[in-house]
């Protein structure tokens, strides 16, 4: 076509794609929903594909992905409503500061969000705790900047990095990686990344950028919590981390024992994500409600309110997934596998580069995840023995790259800390794009013994 081979008109096709999809999000403010479902749609008419296979092809990619993603964010939303509301996250980050003590209480924020976003997602994580970073601000004179960057770094990290966080949950789908593995890898690579990009990173940056918050705002937010009233630390770790734990038992049950073992069949079944989380979210029923007095009534109320935000991100992650089966559907995901095969790169490389240049182009580390992943898959069938799961942390690692002026979270960073565009380059800029570039460095030296 047009005096191309058709692999070529391919490849052209799936790059003007690719970039229209760029300017419907960033610069026709398409909500990416819509600009997903119409980048399917046109690179599914372009590239000669019949007008059913489209369709088709198009719903196959939307309810698979939610088939699994969308259960699995449900749950992992209620979970987190529980332990925010209850109070369950003011005591883990309280208990770490105890603990630490003032001299070190940047780590203790650190461990603080990197616990409490297991569950939660960035911007629900954010807003939770950097209450605490004004009144811990305020109780012991230490740089906002110096407790703030540790605690987006642990919460940045564990959103790209460690399931059940919806981007690394949906490049486990596409690219058919074992979650416990994906999970166990996670925490092996985001806890040093976010403690390079935290605390390190953090303590460097506030001796020239030292951060002066919104009266009004710390006044507003900076309310202290009596600690008796919310859950025992102890039993918060172990309602949040159950899930967790679940799904790594299923893992080592799976390496471990041989096929038809009775305890194997039982913990593949407890240990799937969506048993896993279902009864984390039965426990924190307990644990988070009944236990600390609240009725039936409020728990209900909690339920629903925390259902009505995901709605915009399931319908986000299911168009990418129909995005991403056209992309395979096309013969396009063919086409670059066949490349990357040639060209001998490397596809944990590839998988962080491609996700990295598409969030740097529409400030979402979700469609950054989505069509990264739909574009670095053909490459898993293509080169026998890559690791999916360090695949799967590839694509999260890229997507967390330079955060700007096109994300969100940039200009909710920059209000809540009260910084100029300037200073929130210095500071969140930086610290995510830490994150990426370090959090590649573990991945690619996890992949020399694993």
């Amino acid at each position: 076509m047009f005096g191309m081979s058709h692999e070529t008109f391919l490849l052209l096709d799936a790059v003007v794609t690719v970039i229209g999809l760029i300017i419907l999000i960033t610069k026709f403010k398409f909500h990416p929903f819509i600009a997903l479902t119409i980048a399917a749609a046109f690179l599914g008419l372009t590239s000669g594909m019949p007008t059913g296979t489209i369709i088709k092809a198009f719903q196959d990619g939307f309810g698979g992905v939610l088939g699994f993603v969308g259960i699995i964010l449900a749950l992992g939303t209620m979970l987190g409503k529980m332990m925010a509301e209850s109070g369950g996250a003011d005591q883990i980050a309280q208990t770490l500061i105890r603990a630490f003590g003032k001299d070190k209480v940047q780590w203790a924020m650190m461990f603080a969000a990197f616990l409490v976003g297991i569950p939660l997602f960035f911007e629900i994580g954010f807003v939770l705790l950097i209450p605490l970073v004004f009144i811990v601000a305020r109780r012991t004179g230490v740089s906002i900047i110096k407790i703030g960057i540790p605690l987006l770094a642990g919460l940045s990290a564990v959103h790209g990095l460690v399931p059940p966080h919806p981007g690394p949950l949906l490049a486990i789908g596409v690219f058919g990686a074992d979650i416990g593995k994906t999970i166990l890898y996670g925490l092996i690579v985001a806890l040093p990344t976010a403690i390079i990009a935290g605390p390190i990173f953090g303590t460097f940056i506030a001796k020239h950028i030292p951060g002066h918050p919104n009266q009004e705002l710390v006044d507003q937010l900076a309310r202290e919590t009596d600690s008796a009233e919310l859950p025992s630390f102890s039993i918060t770790l172990i309602t949040v981390l159950s899930p967790v734990f679940l799904m790594l038992l299923k893992t080592f049950a799976d390496v471990a024992l041989p096929d038809g073992n009775l305890f194997r069949a039982w913990m593949d079944m407890i240990g799937h994500p969506i048993s896993a989380l279902l009864l984390a979210l039965l426990l924190s029923l307990y644990t988070f409600g009944y236990k600390q007095g609240i009725g039936a009534n409020q728990m209900l109320k909690w339920l629903d309110a925390s259902l009505a935000p995901t709605a915009a991100i399931i319908l986000i992650i299911g168009a990418g997934g129909g995005f991403k089966q056209m992309l395979v559907t096309s013969g396009v995901g063919d086409v670059i596998g066949h490349m990357a095969v040639s060209a001998q790169i490397s596809p944990i490389l590839l998988a962080w580069l491609v996700a990295a240049v598409i969030r740097i182009a529409t400030g979402s580390a979700t469609v950054a995840t989505i069509t990264g992943a739909g574009i670095v898959v053909p490459v898993v069938g293509m080169m026998p023995g890559v690791n999916r799961e360090l695949l799967v942390l590839a694509t999260g690692a890229g997507s967390l790259i330079l955060s700007h002026v096109n994300d969100a979270g940039f200009w909710l960073v920059k209000q809540y800390f009260n910084m100029t565009v300037a200073e929130t380059f210095k500071t969140w800029t930086a610290m995510e794009t830490i994150l990426s570039v370090v959090g590649l460095i573990f991945i690619l030296l996890l992949s020399l013994v694993v």
